[in-house]
């Protein structure tokens, strides 16, 4: 019964009252990241959840777009941004996996 339907309400409360809670930091980290990264502060990524069921994961942006002349990205650490480092020293890119927890792709 706990992991049927409590676990899901547990997980949908606590993640709408890490998202409420931590709303000022994810307005300020969108709009630097839109700035920062020149476009979506966004990064989303197929993965795999329950039973194998694709879902699109979502973290803050924190490598640019470059491409080399044939249409390839350049290496991770071109890419990567001090900004980028930042967000991922301190795991606040992972706040927008708050909304994948609250959407029931996963689970706290």
């Amino acid at each position: 019964m706990y992991k049927n339907f409590f676990k899901r309400v547990f997980d949908f409360i606590l993640s709408l009252m890490g998202l409420i809670v931590l709303s000022p930091v994810f307005i300020v980290l969108i709009i630097v990241g839109r700035i920062k990264m020149k476009g979506n502060p966004f990064f989303t990524q197929e993965r795999p959840g329950y039973h194998e069921k694709i879902f699109k994961l979502i973290k803050f942006r924190s490598m640019t777009e470059e491409k080399d002349e044939n249409g390839n990205y350049l290496p991770d650490d071109v890419r990567l941004t001090a900004y980028g480092k930042w967000l991922r020293n301190t795991s606040l890119d992972e706040i927008p996996e708050l909304i994948n927890i609250l959407k029931g792709d996963m689970a706290i």
